[in-house]
């Protein structure tokens, strides 16, 4: 019988669909666990063989947790919001709803055919208004909460408005705008009810306020860092500017200390937890006030008519008497206020140039010196005299305060900075030369030209000058953070619509009954002629609070119908959350939960609790997953969930990269020479499609030319050939539709099998590291399955019977039940295969036919190539699937030697080997020897001068 994988792989896919065979239970008995892949955004191009890696690691490891006796969640859906949709939208004025839905249709296609065991009856469209309204009712709830620092939680906007009703913001410790009033329990009660608003929106966690942003003029929305590359937009490669607006911000640098402490109980790489820990930032120091004078020679008894403060962030308030110069973020509040007329030109053109840059690439830059006077000077705290007052784009306005206190004798940067502007640098360390490769450390005595600090180390120092600073009012030990608030708002279409209505400016949430709030329909899906987001185009976008209903714009009346928020929520919005929406089966019918005060039953989030195992792309490491985790931990505090965090064990899969094929084109000619041909001329490398490239990187040089979407760039080009052929040049690089590298997992499918695809991306390495594909290479695994399949199957049909297994049989099932168990537990899938082929090759050569074998192997083997173990499992007279079958126990008295192969050597040449059991003394190791056939043979009829008989290792006979 042949191995027909097409028609297996779909029997057993049909199969699967039909019986629901993965559908995981929310009331079993068995031990849970939570398999979850970082779900994939469905783009038109579909899936390509770099997408499966992960999916196909997690569902090895969710199969192998079901033979253990789990009752496995291993769920799958769509992050279906996004720019791309948008853009494909506006480009072609076709719904984003539509071309969503068609990609999602051949995503779920390309899934099936791989063979995944996930439960799609929980299957989640962040896109469906069904999921949204709870991402819009999480959105909320930030709304009405306020992080309280004493009780360290978040708690009801209620309870602050109590304590504002008791005692003003006397006690009051909680995460706030810096900007916040002060006032009594009197003044409380006297403020209207928009002053009060006013006042609350300084404390809720999520926000309005005047925020810079990334803002992409081309694709006319902000974006955020991760969506820039290179000082430009991600998508379309368009130019980015900062810019100030009004936007939604969430307060997760309230939760900065939590998010910090919550990562030392995570199973996650020490990379990845050091990765959150730096974009978390840390920093204790002092916080100290620099008042700003209008000139260098103005009476320090006189400020300027509008007196301002600069207050900074450091690390090293001992080095204060270090103090040069001070710079400030080019979008700092207080330049345009604090420039004198003579240096306003400068400065402005300097903001204007800075505005083109992202804050990535100002991070990254640490080569660049750049910089403009503002005029204007700080008085220093203790010494008063004046400080110049710089401005720098490697300042950021959203680090810290935006402005720092320079001390080039201690920080290489404003060593660079001062140096190139002529600045000033006094030594305040004994003993330390002021040059690039001397500066001052921790460790160092710190002199300073104050008694006070004189002869002190650094921490005595530390305490005594935030002690100084204390006592004149202008600083104070403070805790720091680099995290910043994220900024929450986007000026498009395909995204949440905000649950909020204005009145009088004023934002307002809409009750959860109501939800979810769902988008309009649009003209076209550009910002309005107005400069508005593209909601801004829509007729029917009011809130009558009377019928609690979305209503025509033109009945907006200020007191009972208002004007509806026009910006959208970002991408990472509903994916901070959905791992929780997955606990709750039937979502693809837009059912309800059981409970319908939260977006999942309490039993459901009772009982799977949060993810066990997460699998994804590192390039979540800060973003995403930072967000989730804030999200969750407001969900806590808040009693909708137990858990404070959402990931136990954290796994980032490598990249599959893509082998590019290059054509060479001599420069200002139309002529393409063959790679061997191109020593000593100029030619560009013009990547081509992998498809017209054979495995000896010959080229298929008549579909190169017909392929119609190159158009006549080929048609009319000449290819010189070497040895009769063009030979193609090759590099391995990330698939990307621009390079022509993308595999589609559809044709290896249908050439080679979902099971062949599958072992072969476990076969190329460790699962988190990087490793190319090379298609030619996955026809040893398809060996491998075809030589499993004889092991089982002859001409005549299944050829497994009942025959008592052998010693050397169970040695290799042993042996082999050992390796793939612990590979599977520590993620080492590229071995188990190996482990594999070596089983499949000793059973083989063993003739094993013994059932009490080869059904066993059968489930070691399901959970990376699961429709052929179905098919052989189901032909041994198993009528359940496989995915039921317990994994097999593995029992080490199989693997104890009782026996060993000694080599027999004459004068020191070995001549043959003789099995001989271990417990056997020397005498009878020698006597046995001797007395052998072979022996005698090769004595012919000589006595030996010496027997040498090492026990366990060797019998060496000496003539």
């Amino acid at each position: 019988m042949k191995y027909d994988f097409n028609q297996i792989e779909k029997k057993w896919q049909d199969y699967w669909a039909k019986n629901q065979t993965f559908i995981a239970s929310n009331t079993s008995e068995k031990p849970k666990y939570y398999v979850l892949d970082m779900f994939p955004y469905p783009s038109g191009a579909g899936l390509h063989v770099g997408h499966p890696l992960g999916y196909i690691a997690s569902d090895i490891y969710a199969r192998y947790k079901r033979h253990k006796g789990f009752n496995v969640l291993h769920p799958q859906g769509y992050d279906s919001f996004g720019l791309p949709a948008e853009q494909y939208a506006i480009q072609t004025g076709q719904h984003p709803a539509l071309t969503t839905e068609t990609n999602i249709k051949t995503y779920r296609r390309q899934l099936d055919q791989i063979g995944f065991s996930f439960d799609w009856s929980r299957e989640v469209r962040t896109s469906s208004p069904e999921y949204y309204k709870w991402t819009q009712w999480i959105f909320i709830q930030l709304f009405e909460s306020y992080y309280c620092y004493n009780d360290n939680k978040a708690k009801h906007i209620n309870e602050l408005i109590y304590v504002f009703s008791l005692n003003g913001t006397a006690e009051v410790n909680v995460a706030c705008d810096d900007d916040v009033e002060t006032f009594t329990a009197e003044d409380w009660k006297g403020f209207s009810s928009e002053k009060k608003q006013e006042i609350l929106l300084k404390y809720r966690l999520t926000y309005l306020a005047e925020t810079e942003v990334n803002w992409c003029p081309a694709l006319g929305t902000v974006l955020a860092n991760d969506e820039i590359v290179n000082g430009v937009s991600e998508r379309g490669g368009h130019t980015v500017v900062r810019k100030k607006m009004t936007q939604w911000s969430m307060r997760i640098s309230a939760y900065a200390e939590r998010l910090l402490q919550g990562l030392e109980g995570l199973d996650w790489t020490d990379s990845l937890k050091e990765t959150q820990r730096n974009w978390i930032g840390k920093s204790v120091g002092a916080s100290v006030t620099f008042n700003v004078f209008a000139s260098e020679t103005k009476s320090h008894a006189e400020p300027v008519e509008a007196p301002h403060k600069i207050e900074v962030f450091t690390t090293r308030p001992d080095t204060i008497f270090g103090v040069s110069f001070m710079t400030l973020a080019p979008e700092h509040e207080l330049v345009s206020k604090i420039t004198t007329v003579e240096q306003k030109a400068e400065v402005e053109a300097y903001i204007e140039k800075t505005a083109k840059r992202s804050e990535r690439e100002r991070m990254a830059d640490v080569k660049t010196i750049s910089g403009v006077f503002t005029g204007a000077y700080a008085e220093h705290p203790f010494t008063k005299e004046p400080i110049p007052i710089w401005i720098g784009d490697y300042v950021l306005a959203g680090y810290g305060t935006g402005a720092v206190m320079s001390v080039p004798c201690g920080d290489q940067r404003d060593y660079d900075f001062a140096k190139h502007f002529n600045i000033e640098i006094p030594n305040i360390f004994e003993g330390v030369d002021i040059s690039e490769a001397a500066f001052a450390d921790k460790e160092k005595t710190v002199i300073g030209n104050s008694d006070f600090l004189n002869g002190m180390n650094y921490k005595k120092a530390t305490k005594r000058a935030i002690f100084e600073l204390e006592q004149l009012g202008q600083g104070e030990g403070k805790t720091n953070y680099r995290l910043r608030d994220a900024v929450f708002s986007r000026q498009r279409y395909w995204g949440e619509p905000f649950p909020v209505y204005y009145v009088n400016g004023m934002p307002q949430m809409i009750a959860k009954q109501h939800l979810p709030i769902t988008l309009p329909e649009v003209e076209k899906y550009l910002p309005t002629e107005a400069g508005e987001p593209p909601l801004g185009r829509a007729d029917v976008w009011a809130w009558d609070t009377e019928s609690n209903t979305v209503v025509s714009n033109d009945k907006i009346n200020n007191t009972s119908i208002h004007p509806l928020e026009l910006n959208t929520m970002p991408g990472w919005a509903g994916s901070s959350w959905y791992f929780f929406r997955y606990m709750e089966p039937g979502q693809t019918t837009g059912a309800e939960s059981k409970r319908d005060a939260v977006f999942a039953s309490e039993d459901a989030l009772k009982y799977w609790e949060n993810v066990d195992l997460y699998i994804g792309g590192a390039e979540h490491a800060t973003g995403h997953l930072l967000y989730s985790r804030f999200w969750v931990k407001l969900l806590k505090d808040r009693g909708f969930v137990n858990v404070e965090e959402p990931f136990k064990k954290l796994i980032n899969q490598g990249m599959i990269l893509g082998t590019s094929a290059f054509v060479y084109r001599e420069e200002n000619t139309n002529k393409y020479f063959s790679k061997g041909l191109t020593e000593g001329r100029k030619v560009l490398h013009i990547h081509v499609k992998v498809k017209y490239v054979n495995a000896s990187d010959e080229l298929d040089i008549e579909g190169l030319k017909n392929d119609s979407e190159f158009g006549e760039d080929y048609a009319k080009a000449e290819f010189i050939l070497e040895d009769s052929v063009y030979k193609v040049g090759r590099d391995v690089e990330k698939m990307s539709k621009s390079k022509y590298n993308v595999v589609n997992p559809d044709q290896i499918c249908v050439d080679y099998g979902a099971d062949s695809l599958r072992l072969y991306e476990m076969f190329l390495g460790p699962l988190e590291q990087y490793k190319p594909w090379n298609t030619a290479g996955i026809t040893g695994v398809h060996s491998f399955l075809k030589k499993l399949w004889k092991l089982y199957v002859g001409e005549n049909g299944v050829n497994v019977n009942n025959a008592e297994a052998t010693k050397d049989n169970l040695k290799t099932l042993h042996k082999t039940i050992k390796k793939v168990q612990e590979d599977i537990e520590h993620f080492s899938f590229n071995t188990s295969v190996s482990t594999f082929m070596i089983a499949v090759n000793e059973l083989t050569a063993q003739k094993c036919t013994s059932k009490d074998i080869l059904e066993p192997l059968l489930v070691l083997i399901s959970p990376y190539a699961p429709h052929i173990a179905e098919e052989l499992y189901n032909m041994l007279g198993n009528s359940e699937s496989i995915a039921t079958a317990p994994f097999p126990k593995f029992d080490p008295s199989h693997l104890v030697e009782s026996s060993k192969n000694y080599p027999i050597s004459f004068n020191g040449k070995m001549r043959f080997t003789l099995e001989l059991p271990l417990d056997m003394s020397k005498d009878e190791i020698e006597k046995t020897v001797l007395a052998h056939e072979k022996t005698i043979a090769q004595l012919e009829g000589r006595s030996p001068k010496k027997v040498i008989v090492v026990p366990g290792k060797i019998v060496n006979i000496v003539e």
